[in-house]
């Protein structure tokens, strides 16, 4: 795939899991310089989440601390975001955007905002959602409520 200057993802990223990861690696695949919008505590509250979601400060470092492991740290950017945006409806330098499945929807809002502001649309590179063991998706949620671990293996339940 084309390498991109600048491409930015965006996300909450709480309990990094295999599918953050696989998202963020897409980035990098794709884009030599990331641009990371990390949701503020503030913004997480506004999203009402069914579960906690830990503390900013503890998601940047696991973050970051996945990214220096792989060496990708200094070609990263991780900046707090307030809203589903970010700077990627209005940063000029950006080029694409990496997304879920799931996600998709607000990468297209995103383009309406640059098209209505006469920026040059974002190149969409969406990935599909990260399957589990049981083929459901892998998110936080499900690994909050204690049925799958990180990398989407099942926890077996105790009744």
């Amino acid at each position: 795939m084309r390498k991109f200057k600048e491409v930015a993802v965006g996300g909450t990223f709480d309990k990094l899991h295999r599918g953050h990861k696989m998202l963020l690696l897409k980035a990098f695949e794709v884009g030599q310089r990331v641009r990371i919008g990390l949701t503020s505590d503030d913004f997480v509250l506004k999203m009402d989440k069914p579960h906690l979601t830990a503390p900013y400060k503890e998601r940047l470092k696991e973050l970051r601390t996945f990214l220096r492991s792989l060496g990708l740290l200094e070609k990263a950017q991780i900046i707090p975001i307030s809203d589903p945006y970010g700077t990627a409806a209005s940063q000029k330098s950006l080029e694409a955007l990496v997304v879920s499945d799931e996600t998709q929807e607000t990468a297209l809002r995103i383009n309406k905002k640059r098209s209505e502001s006469k920026l040059p649309l974002l190149k969409i590179v969406a990935i599909n959602m990260v399957p589990s063991q049981n083929c459901y998706p892998i998110s936080t949620t499900r690994i909050r409520e204690g049925t799958i671990d990180r990398e989407g293996r099942l926890i077996k339940q105790h009744y």
